[in-house]
């Protein structure tokens, strides 16, 4: 890990070398063996199913990881995976989480996918992807993940072999005793034949590979994007730019001895790529306390205790995650910190100012996207960190704000401080075959080089990119993407209902809710609640459910009869941030919300008494949308 403070430091690293010209690892398997052999009596990876201080983990070394690896994979082979075959994985955190990930990118392409979908999203998932094997959980109590599996492959006819880990193995005492009397039955309705993971694993050699690894970039990831309804989004992602998010973390972030707690999902690219190929790159040790992470039982609680226990180094964290941290009490010895890393949706200045101040640590936020496998840009971790910025660009990434046509065509380039769309390219973007759907990859790259996020944005003279807005009118929950298509369609089922527009408001946990605003059928007549009921029974994704639905006598539309959507998160910001203002009883109020050129959308505050100006900043800082003073 070197020095990187500055963009002259991040220039001077992409002048060492093309990329091309790096002398990295070609295939999966070789990267993780050259660590393996360097490091092979290394911690690499540890997990432990409950999140208390004190309970059990297994740990394995880099020579472990890669001998189960290694014995995945070739059981994947075994069973039909090749080059350009799939295995998919439908799995919370563990052991068998990594060594899958890992086990399926060497012997095929593996797909992650978010077990808490439900099994006709899970379906059609495994449909899009072509998926011949699905690693998943055995029935345990608290989770029925496997029992959606199986129903989910009755829809994916080309599933042959069902893969089952038993979480008991990390259980002891009484509690291992208990789950097979407990233990749910899965109902099985497919023709899938199911096999006990690692049974099967055991069976195959873990000291070589049984096929031919040849030194050929190829496809060796599928990553589905958010978790809406319909016909699922599927990034497609290469060896290389695997390799690249790998060779990042190593180079800017991760040392050897860095020991890093990840309580984010494997089946999310945060995890998979900024933090598990850098810890590969770099052979640090990756902790993943419980299956579900942040939402683990205990885990918000003990975090804290974690830290002292394994003596992290490095914190990986979403905002909603710090929230969250912030609201305990840091009840351990924390001081072998040394960086935090945020990423996933926007972080709110007064959550950054307070974790540095309890923690004595900074935060590095950062910017990556699914399409791009991840890495876009962080705030260097030895340089100037700018709240409210993503950082800068990473070595070989070339970030442009271009304005568009719709096709893609360039009119023209932004210039310091002007906002446009944020066109990426790297070597995790594959031009031209970003999705499984050649149809999705239409219109998507901008001169047909640079790959069009749908984020709006800009560069400041240092070299800094902000985000200020999205195109494309996705509502980012606490990372997690809603497609507010989702919460439209299914309002607009409602037969008093003519028009609904969604939308993300404001909220200082999740970052943005999802929230409705709908226009009634002349002359009908529905109260709000009857379409929260409605919205709660049709449709199927909990995290979209709005938290808030307004009746509106008339929608805001275009001049073509679209919803307006810019008008609609006005009127969200103004309510959201007058009953932030109201509750911490303050004397002010929004007077109007504006479209600034740099910053997007800002409210603009009036006093109505007198006001403490440090508790508004205070309380607002909660937030991610600018504000300011309206003149007086």
């Amino acid at each position: 890990m070197g020095k990187y403070a500055t963009l002259a430091d991040r220039n001077a690293i992409e002048a060492e070398a093309a990329w091309e010209g790096r002398d990295l690892s070609r295939t999966m398997y070789r990267f993780l063996s050259e660590t393996a052999d360097r490091h092979p009596d290394q911690p690499a990876v540890s997990f432990q199913i409950l999140s208390g201080p004190a309970d059990p983990a297994e740990t394995l070394s880099w020579a472990e990881l890669r001998a189960r690896v290694t014995q995945a994979a070739n059981l994947f082979r075994s069973l039909g995976i090749g080059p350009d075959t799939v295995v998919a994985f439908v799995m919370p955190n563990a052991n068998e989480t990594v060594v899958t990930l890992l086990g399926g990118a060497v012997a095929g392409i593996v797909n992650p996918i978010n077990p808490l979908l439900d099994a006709e999203q899970i379906g059609a998932i495994l449909r899009e992807t072509g998926a011949k094997v699905v690693v998943t959980l055995k029935g345990f109590p608290k989770t029925d993940v496997g029992q959606k599996v199986a129903q989910a492959v009755v829809l994916a006819p080309k599933v042959e072999t069902v893969l089952e880990v038993d979480l008991n193995r990390y259980l002891t005492g009484v509690k291992r005793l208990l789950v097979p009397l407990v233990r749910p039955k899965i109902q099985v309705t497919h023709k899938a034949r199911v096999l006990d993971f690692n049974r099967e694993c055991n069976r195959h050699p873990a000291d070589r590979l049984t096929f031919e690894d040849p030194l050929e970039d190829r496809f060796a990831a599928y990553f589905h994007t958010g978790g809406t309804t319909g016909m699922p989004k599927v990034a497609q992602h290469k060896v290389s730019g695997m390799i690249y998010n790998g060779w990042l973390g190593e180079r800017l972030l991760f040392r050897k001895t860095d020991r890093v707690i990840c309580p984010l999902p494997l089946f999310h690219v945060f995890a998979a790529y900024p933090v598990l190929m850098s810890a590969i790159a770099s052979g640090a040790h990756v902790i993943f306390p419980t299956p579900a992470g942040y939402r683990g039982e205990g885990v918000v609680d003990n975090f804290w205790k974690l830290v002292e226990r394994w003596k992290i180094t490095y914190v990986i964290a979403v905002p909603t995650a710090i929230s969250a941290l912030m609201q305990r009490k840091i009840d351990a010895d924390v001081s072998t910190l040394r960086f935090a890393f945020s990423g996933s949706a926007p972080l709110p200045v007064e959550l950054y100012k307070r974790f540095e101040a309890a923690t004595g640590v900074t935060i590095c936020e950062g910017y990556g996207l699914t399409e791009a496998t991840c890495l876009v840009s962080i705030n260097p971790p030895d340089g100037e960190k700018k709240i409210g910025s993503v950082g800068l660009p990473f070595p070989h990434t070339d970030v442009r704000i271009l304005m568009c046509d719709e096709a893609g065509n360039i009119t023209r380039e932004c210039g310091p401080d002007e906002v446009g769309e944020i066109c990426v390219a790297n070597p995790g973007v594959v031009t031209g075959q970003t999705y499984t759907d050649d149809s999705k990859n239409t219109n998507l790259y901008a001169g047909g080089t640079h790959l069009r996020t749908g984020d709006l944005g800009r560069i400041d003279p240092d070299g800094y990119l902000f985000i200020t807005g999205r195109a494309k009118d996705l509502i980012i929950r606490g990372g997690h993407n809603i497609d507010p298509a989702e919460i439209e369609e299914a309002l607009a089922g409602h037969e008093a209902v003519a028009f609904a527009g969604a939308i993300g408001q404001p909220d200082a946990h999740s970052g943005e809710l999802p929230c409705a605003y709908v226009e009634l059928v002349a002359g009908a007549d529905v109260t709000v609640e009857e379409l929260l009921d409605y919205a709660r029974a049709n449709i199927h994704e909990r995290a979209a459910i709005p938290r808030h639905i307004e009746i509106l006598p008339e929608l805001p539309k275009t001049a073509v009869g679209k919803v307006f959507k810019p008008e609609l998160r006005k009127r969200a910001i103004k309510r959201v941030y007058d009953a932030a203002l109201a509750e911490a009883g303050l004397a002010a109020e929004v007077a109007e919300v504006v479209e600034d050129k740099k910053r997007g959308l800002v409210a603009r505050l009036r006093k109505t008494g007198e006001v403490d100006p440090q508790r508004v900043a205070h309380t607002l800082g909660e937030l991610t949308r600018p504000w300011e003073w309206d003149a007086e």
